[in-house]
C-alpha cells in the first residue's frame, strides 16, 4: 500500500476553508470544491512513492497486481470507482449523469467531431456511467429526482404568475412521467423556458409567499436560494418539481444514472463510478447541453434513495448500493484493539479522524493522520486498522 495525494478542483461553488481544514493543509484564496482520490485520467491522484507516479499510470502498468484478476476482468485496466470530498457553499449545477450506453454513444460522437477531451464544450469525458453515493460529513442539502406530480400541483396552487399557472396546468392534466417530462422540458429548453425577467418575477412571488405562509417553505427557500445564486436562470424554478433532501452527518444518499439533481450546500464524501460525465441544464457557468440531458433524464417520480448502512465487524458500517462499481464503508476505531476492514480488492482509504495505522495481510504497514489517504492494491489482501479515529473506504463489491 502507498500514500495517495489527491488532486483538487477549484470550482466557483467551493469553499476556501472546508476541505483544507478536513485534509489538514493551509487554506488559500481560491475555493476548493472537490478533492479527488482515484485514477480518472483527467485528474488522477498520485502515489507518494515511485516518484509521484499517477495512480492511473500505475494501474495501467500492473493491472493484475493492483486491481486483482477479478476486478481487471470485469472493469479493464482502471480503478472502477472515484472517491471525492466535496464542499459546497453555493449550489451546484442542475445535472444528470448518463447511462453506460449513452456515455459510450456520446463519447464516440464527440470524438468523431474532433472535440478535444479537455474542451470545456465537451459533455462526455469518458465512456462510463456515473451513479454516485453521497455520505454527509455536515448537514447536506440537495434536490434529487422528481417529486409526485400531485405534490408539485399543491405547491403551485394559488400562485398567479403565468409560468406557475402553466406548470400547474401541465402536471394536473397529465400526472404521469410524460406530464413531468413536459413540465421539466418546458422549463429548461431554449424557446420555451421562462425569460430571466419571468424567473425573477416568479422568484419574488415565492419569496413573498415564504414571508406570509407557504405550503412548502423548503421549496420556496430553494427557489429563492437558486435564483439569488444564478439570477434569472430558469433552473431555479425546477425546484418545484424536485424532491428536497436533507442529510444529517453520517447519512447517505444514492443518485443513480438518469436522476436529475442539484447539490445546494454542505460537505460530503462521494464515491462514484470512475467517470467525469456531467450533463447540465443550468445553474452554472460551465457547458450546458440541454438536448443531451433530456435524452438521459429519468422523469419517473420517486422518493430519494437513502441508503441505510449494514453494521459489520463491530466497528464498521457498509453502505451497499445497486451497482457493481463501488461500495463505501466507514470504520470507527478505538484504542481497544485492531479492527478488520471489509473487502480485499483494490481500495482507497481516507482518514477523516486520526491517527491510525493500517496493516495489510502481507505485513506492510502505513500510518495515516487526519486527511491522509492510501491506495491499497488487491495483492495486499485483507486490512486491519489500529489507533483512534475514523476511516472511509471505497472498494469494489
Amino acid at each position: 500500500m502507498q500514500g495517495l495525494e489527491p488532486t483538487f478542483q477549484a470550482y466557483a461553488w467551493g469553499s476556501t476553508t472546508a476541505i483544507p481544514e478536513l485534509l489538514g493543509f493551509a487554506p488559500g484564496t481560491e475555493p476548493v470544491a472537490e478533492a479527488w482520490f482515484g485514477g480518472h485520467p483527467s485528474s488522477s491522484s498520485r502515489l507518494t512513492g515511485h516518484g509521484g507516479e499517477s495512480l492511473h499510470t500505475a494501474i495501467a502498468r500492473r493491472p493484475g497486481a493492483l486491481l486483482g484478476a477479478d476486478v481487471a476482468s470485469r472493469f479493464g485496466e482502471q480503478l472502477p470507482f472515484l472517491l471525492k470530498v466535496i464542499a459546497a457553499v453555493r449550489p451546484l449545477s442542475l445535472q444528470v449523469h448518463p447511462s453506460v450506453e449513452l456515455a459510450q454513444e456520446g463519447y464516440a460522437r464527440e470524438d468523431a467531431r474532433g472535440v478535444p477531451l479537455d474542451d470545456p464544450r465537451r459533455s462526455y469525458r469518458d465512456r462510463n456511467h456515473k451513479p454516485e453515493l453521497v455520505y454527509a460529513l455536515t448537514a447536506f442539502e440537495a434536490l434529487v429526482g422528481f417529486r409526485a406530480p400531485r405534490r408539485t400541483a399543491e405547491i403551485l396552487r394559488g400562485l398567479e404568475h403565468p409560468v406557475a399557472r402553466q406548470l400547474h396546468k401541465t402536471v394536473t392534466a397529465d400526472p404521469s412521467p410524460t406530464g413531468v417530462q413536459e413540465a421539466f422540458t418546458r422549463l429548461v429548453s431554449v424557446g420555451t423556458r421562462p425569460t430571466p425577467r419571468e424567473v425573477r418575477e416568479l422568484a419574488e412571488e415565492f419569496r413573498a409567499r415564504l414571508r406570509s405562509g407557504s405550503p412548502s417553505p423548503r421549496t420556496d427557500h430553494a427557489v429563492d436560494l437558486l435564483e439569488h445564486a444564478y439570477p434569472g436562470d430558469p433552473g431555479a424554478v425546477t425546484a418545484v418539481l424536485l424532491n428536497p433532501v436533507t442529510l444529517r452527518p453520517g447519512e447517505a444518499l444514492f443518485v443513480p444514472a438518469g436522476a436529475v439533481h442539484a447539490y445546494l450546500d454542505g460537505v460530503a464524501v462521494e464515491v462514484m463510478a470512475n467517470s467525469d460525465n456531467v450533463l447540465r441544464a443550468g445553474l452554472t457557468a460551465k457547458h450546458v447541453d440541454i438536448p443531451e440531458l433530456l435524452r438521459a433524464v429519468d422523469c419517473v417520480a420517486a422518493p430519494p434513495i437513502r441508503i441505510a448502512p449494514e453494521h459489520v465487524y463491530d466497528a464498521t458500517d457498509v453502505y451497499y448500493v445497486p451497482v457493481d462499481d463501488f461500495e463505501l464503508s466507514v470504520t470507527s476505531v478505538t484504542s481497544s484493539g485492531a479492527c478488520r476492514l471489509p473487502s480485499s480488492g483494490p481500495r482507497v482509504v481516507l482518514c477523516i479522524e486520526g491517527p491510525v495505522r493500517l496493516r495489510a495481510a502481507t505485513g506492510d504497514e502505513l500510518d495515516l493522520s487526519t486527511g491522509g489517504a492510501a491506495f491499497v492494491p488487491a495483492a495486499d489482501g485483507a486490512l486491519t486498522v489500529t489507533g483512534e479515529g475514523r476511516l472511509i473506504q471505497a472498494s469494489v463489491p
